[in-house]
């Protein structure tokens, strides 16, 4: 079904949501190494949509390379769809509680429901989305990343269809974690997987964490992961892999055919975006075997396309989550296939110590940190 038809009247969401005259804390990015808790005006609630109470807000990697690098994702023109630039509210990755419903929103949802949010920003219009494709709308974006505000706040607005209940056994806090879980549930989802199959992650941080519990909750018969840092080693195991290796230590191609009935394995997913693990995860693919790239590269990458053609190997690339795949998440965590989600926290702040507690934490003690969560209010 076409995404405009799912989803009702998308020129009528897909509107900044109107300020009144209350104020609300938000942590904003205003360009490189540049955030500020600041005082703006409170959103209101518009007809089909929604008003949140975050709770608690995750801090993605892409979150950290804006801060490091940017603005690269976040608009410094207006966006197409929000007509927002920097500064903007940070935070798409976060749960929280339904303040107040819109004109028009369905009775599924109430007051006092506990909700996460699917941050796309989509126009409903574009071939992609017409194909059901909404990550891959052509004018896409994401809330928190490129306007209607996000999850590092006090208030947020979000439209009925980006918004998913909570069952009762599933925390607020392990809410904030379903938006990185459904990248690697779609990544696994996208791909040939079967199984039967012997798996490489590259990388044992959130997303690579995550795939280990998409495949585990998938029956996956060898994960074979790839990391450097000891703490993070350690979590891969934890969590599922029945083989970790030490790039700095190990041959990684020879391991792989070595674990894999001498012919290598049958996807690599790559989950860290380096020069070097991609030559290895290539090479270490048996005949017809699929690299499936969930990294955002920070700059170009090398690829020799021989090392593709003459075993007939995929390269695929795989761009967040569509239409079910959160919901299918939640359904999982609810369910217990996916059972290790609250061991990805590692630390929780404020809002007022994002910056120091937050970003600069995950660049200095990166290897100590996996899922630092931020309280954005006082729900729990």
């Amino acid at each position: 079904m076409p995404a405009s038809t799912q989803d009702g009247d998308h020129s009528v969401v897909n509107k900044p949501a109107p300020t009144g005259d209350g104020k609300m804390k938000a942590v904003r990015f205003h360009g490189k190494e540049d955030l500020r808790l600041e005082d703006i005006p409170e959103p209101q609630c518009g007809k089909g949509q929604i008003k949140i109470k975050p709770a608690w807000c995750g801090i993605c990697g892409s979150d950290l390379h804006e801060y490091i690098g940017g603005p690269s994702i976040c608009p410094t023109e207006p966006h197409p769809i929000t007509g927002e630039s920097i500064p903007l509210t940070f935070g798409h990755e976060f749960s929280g509680v339904i303040e107040e419903l819109g004109e028009g929103v369905s009775d599924k949802f109430n007051v006092g429901d506990r909700v996460c949010v699917q941050p796309i920003i989509y126009d409903g219009t574009c071939g992609a989305c017409q194909d059901g494709l909404i990550n891959c709308c052509y004018q896409n974006g994401f809330m928190g990343l490129s306007g209607w505000g996000g999850g590092l706040s006090e208030h947020v607005v979000a439209p009925e269809y980006a918004v998913y209940k909570l069952p009762d056994n599933v925390g607020l806090d392990v809410g904030a974690l379903v938006e990185p879980l459904a990248v690697a549930w779609h990544a696994v989802n996208a791909s040939p997987f079967k199984p039967s199959d012997s798996v490489l992650i590259l990388g044992g941080g959130p997303i690579g964490l995550s795939v280990i519990q998409a495949l585990r909750a998938r029956g996956c018969r060898q994960i074979i992961v790839s990391e450097v840092s000891a703490m993070r080693k350690q979590y891969a195991k934890d969590f599922g892999a029945h083989h970790v290796l030490d790039p700095t230590k190990d041959d990684i191609v020879a391991r792989c055919r070595e674990l894999a009935d001498g012919q290598g394995v049958n996807i690599t997913f790559d989950a860290a975006g380096v020069q070097a693990g991609l030559d290895q995860a290539v090479l270490a693919l048996r005949a017809r075997g699929t690299h499936v790239n969930i990294a955002i590269w920070e700059k170009r990458c090398n690829i020799f396309p021989n090392d593709l053609v003459f075993r007939e190997k995929t390269y695929m690339g795989v761009a967040t989550y569509v239409k079910g795949d959160f919901q299918e998440v939640i359904d999982a965590i609810s369910d217990g296939r996916l059972d290790m989600c609250k061991k990805m926290i590692t630390k929780r702040i404020g809002l007022d110590e994002v910056v120091e507690q937050g970003f600069k934490a995950l660049i200095k003690d990166k290897d100590n940190q996996v899922k630092i969560l931020v309280r954005s209010s006082g729900e729990i």
